[in-house]
């Protein structure tokens, strides 16, 4: 992330295939290559794509949050895999699963996350690649919750978690730690979904808002 711009569930749920990467109908969700940092940071970099941020990432930050990103890879079977428009073979940013970093009322956790190139916006791919790492999530690492989370200005990233069928509570809102209270960036909103409600018509209801709302394949 079938039906046009779906996402396509296996019958065992979303698995690595060869090449140890999970496959959607119009992407693939991999490991990273060293010929990607150039990419990687330039996505970082970019005002657009990082409005919602403190600010874009120096070269020196982008290289180190890959390096970690790579080492939770092997360490947790789970991460952040970079996300390719299977037809184009593009970099189009990255989606998957992570450990949150910080202490809040809600950890520990996992979170499902996405930071895609503004070219790839609007079609749907956010809500395609974290759908599967969703499914990948609940069904091979049996995962009981993932949460996701964001400032509350982000409008983009809080209708993807709409679409992938998370709830919302007002009251679990909070100021990120790792951002000054001062900025007005800190106030995030706090999103989850369970195992439970994935299975038993989250899943499918996320993947009918996708058939519906996804633009034009190109």
């Amino acid at each position: 992330m079938a039906p046009s711009g779906g996402w396509r569930p296996s019958g065992r749920g979303a698995a690595f295939g060869p090449g140890h990467h999970l496959q959607t109908e119009r992407l693939v969700l991999r490991r990273w290559h060293e010929d990607d940092r150039d990419a990687f940071a330039a996505l970082n970099a970019d005002p657009l794509v990082m409005e919602h941020f403190p600010e874009p990432l120096t070269r020196e930050r982008s290289d180190l949050m890959l390096d970690a990103i790579d080492t939770a890879l092997e360490e947790d079977g789970f991460g952040i895999w970079a996300v390719e428009e299977l037809r184009s073979g593009a970099l189009i940013g990255f989606a998957g699963l992570a450990k949150v970093s910080f202490l809040a009322h809600f950890t520990p956790a996992v979170e499902v996350g996405w930071r895609l190139t503004p070219g790839a916006w609007g079609q749907g791919f956010a809500t395609e690649a974290a759908a599967a790492a969703l499914d990948y999530g609940f069904t091979t690492i049996r995962l009981a919750e993932v949460v996701s989370f964001t400032t509350t200005t982000n409008g983009r990233s809080i209708a993807v978690m709409e679409r992938l069928a998370m709830t919302h509570d007002p009251a679990e809102d909070f100021n990120h730690p790792q951002i000054a209270g001062s900025n007005p960036l800190s106030r995030h909103v706090l999103y989850r979904i369970s195992a439970e409600r994935w299975r038993g018509g989250g899943g499918r209801a996320a993947r009918r808002r996708l058939s519906r709302g996804s633009g034009p394949r190109r």
